[in-house]
């Protein structure tokens, strides 16, 4: 029984319940402070909660006597606390699908189609080349891939992110939606969201798979899977959220309707081998957007707010696996290492791309800086890593690290690059006007 049971409930039940009920607070109140002195420095409110959560782990509260983390966090509530964890990132991941719009693809030009490319395939060369020079330094013991492979697949993959609502915010914060390097910036990050979940899920389904029957099953699943929502659950949904059904319009309905859909396809993902983040963004992908926002646009932002409510609990549990005190010499090194791979790979392959398709320098260095905002989308990245076993937890700390540095450094170097770029003309707006709502996460 923990040693809050008495105080806060009758029972060993009672006491778990009463130390989640307690500890979620706790996570609110510090999430809500650390946010609001980020946006006094001009960082995204998302930024303050993700240090909160790290805060209130060991590399800060753990510093203090007494073990706080194993106290307002024990073994006993952790579970409970990783399905609350859990449930807020399948419904931020259903919104990043639901806001995710493949037109963004189709008839891109050849500045942004090269850009999104180099901006993706260079971290990810560099990633995994780090990831091979970094193994012998990592715990084996934590490791439950074999060989190289999967540290190199997903140091690649992590690398390669650019958090697409991080830096929408920042792109209007800035007012560069108003010209053409944020358009191109924004654009990218949404094709490079396309080409990153894919890779990230083919990554998944390597790494996670024992032979070749459980690589066959997972990929079989994985398309059947897919071409289950394409073909029949996505024309179903048109169908019940029809502006002519008699019960168009009725929120309460299409809410149920799409929560309950996001949350069975995170569960058959999960199932076939895949983590549960793919089914409820596959879900959000196929969802008739056009009908959901004619007929009952508050029920996205409903289930936005509740995934928004829910976030700074992973955050906390991200932080419970970070140990900045832990790192060691090795650590620091990997840490460096992480960062300058991270950096070198988006500046150069986003800059270099630019700069051959005609950018300026300036145009070139900004669209760099941009693009090297991760945020909240890495952590998603490196905690399916961490629970595959193909990350330790010293790399896993080094890379969150890295996240941190690489999304706090956008602000303050913008501001030394200060851009005076042509407007953006007409056809390329529609990007930067769907990343609104993407902008308030």
């Amino acid at each position: 029984m923990s040693t809050y049971g008495p105080a806060l409930g009758a029972g060993e039940g009672g006491g778990v319940t009463g130390i989640v009920l307690v500890g979620v607070a706790l996570v609110l109140v510090a999430a809500f402070v650390f946010s609001a002195a980020a946006k006094r420095v001009r960082q995204p409110a998302v930024m303050g909660e993700i240090v909160a959560g790290i805060a209130l782990g060991p590399s800060l509260l753990g510093l203090l006597p007494g073990d706080l983390p194993g106290l307002l966090f024990p073994p006993e509530a952790r579970p409970y606390l990783e399905v609350l964890a859990q449930l807020g990132l399948v419904l931020f991941m259903f919104g990043v699908g639901y806001q995710l719009s493949l037109s963004h693809v189709r008839g891109v030009g050849r500045r942004i189609a090269l850009v999104s490319f180099g901006s993706v395939a260079l971290p990810f060369a560099l990633g995994a080349a780090l990831a091979v020079l970094l193994y012998p330094w990592l715990d084996r013991s934590e490791l439950r891939t074999q060989g190289v492979l999967g540290p190199a697949l997903f140091l690649g993959v992590a690398m390669s992110i650019t958090a697409f609502p991080v830096l929408a915010r920042i792109i209007i914060e800035r007012g560069l939606q108003k010209h053409r390097v944020g358009a191109v910036a924004l654009v990218s990050a949404a094709i490079q969201d396309v080409i990153a979940w894919t890779v990230l899920a083919a990554v998944v389904t390597v790494v996670s798979v024992s032979g070749l029957w459980s690589f066959g099953r997972t990929v079989g699943g994985a398309v059947a899977f897919g071409l289950v929502l394409v073909l029949l659950v996505r024309p179903a949904l048109a169908w019940l959220l029809d502006p002519r059904r008699r019960w168009a319009g009725n929120g309460p309905a299409v809410h149920v309707v799409l929560c309950s859909g996001l949350l069975a396809s995170a569960w058959v993902t999960h199932e076939i081998g895949l983590h549960a983040v793919f089914g409820a963004f596959m879900f959000g992908a196929v969802a008739p957007r056009h009908l959901i926002d004619a007929t009952a646009p508050e029920v996205p932002e409903r289930i936005d707010q509740t995934s928004l409510l829910l976030l700074p609990v992973f955050f906390m549990v991200t932080g419970l696996s970070v140990d900045l005190a832990g790192l060691g010499p090795q650590g620091f090194v990997m840490v460096l290492a992480c960062v300058a791979v991270a950096c070198v790979g988006k500046f150069v392959g986003a800059m270099g791309a630019a700069r051959l398709t005609g950018s300026t320098a300036r145009e070139s260095t900004v669209l760099g800086i941009l693009l090297n905002a991760r945020g909240l989308t890495e952590l998603v990245v490196l905690n399916v890593g961490l629970s595959l076993g193909a990350l330790d937890s010293r790399l896993f700390t080094a890379m969150v690290v890295m996240a941190l540095v690489t999304t706090l450094m956008t602000g303050p170097l913008l501001s030394r690059f200060p851009i005076d770029a042509e407007p953006v003309p007409a056809p390329v707006r529609r990007p930067v006007e769907q990343a609104g709502k993407d902008a308030a996460r």
